[in-house]
C-alpha cells in the first residue's frame, strides 16, 4: 500500500531531523543529510504502521497546505 505524507525536515546543529504529519504518536527520523533524514523517517513511518496498524493514521484528512510562521512570544518567567 502506498500513502503520501507531508514530512517536515529541519536542519539542526548536527544534521537533519524529519517528522511526518498525519500520524498518531511520535515518529522521527534523522541523518547527517536531508536525504538521510528523509529515508530514516520513511523507515520509521513503515515501522510505526507495522507495529500499530491502521489506528496510527489520523482520522482527519491530511493537511493539504503547510504554513511555517514565526512569532514573537513574551514568556513569563
Amino acid at each position: 500500500m502506498q500513502r503520501r505524507f507531508k514530512i517536515i525536515v529541519q536542519k539542526s546543529g548536527e544534521g537533519y531531523v524529519a517528522y511526518p504529519l498525519g500520524l498518531k504518536g511520535v515518529v522521527v527520523g534523522d541523518g547527517d543529510t536531508f536525504e538521510e533524514a528523509l529515508e530514516d523517517v520513511k523507515s520509521a513511518i513503515n515501522f510505526h504502521f507495522e507495529t500499530f496498524g491502521d489506528e496510527v493514521l489520523e482520522q482527519i484528512a491530511a493537511p493539504e497546505d503547510i504554513y511555517i510562521a514565526e512569532a514573537e512570544v513574551a514568556l513569563d518567567a
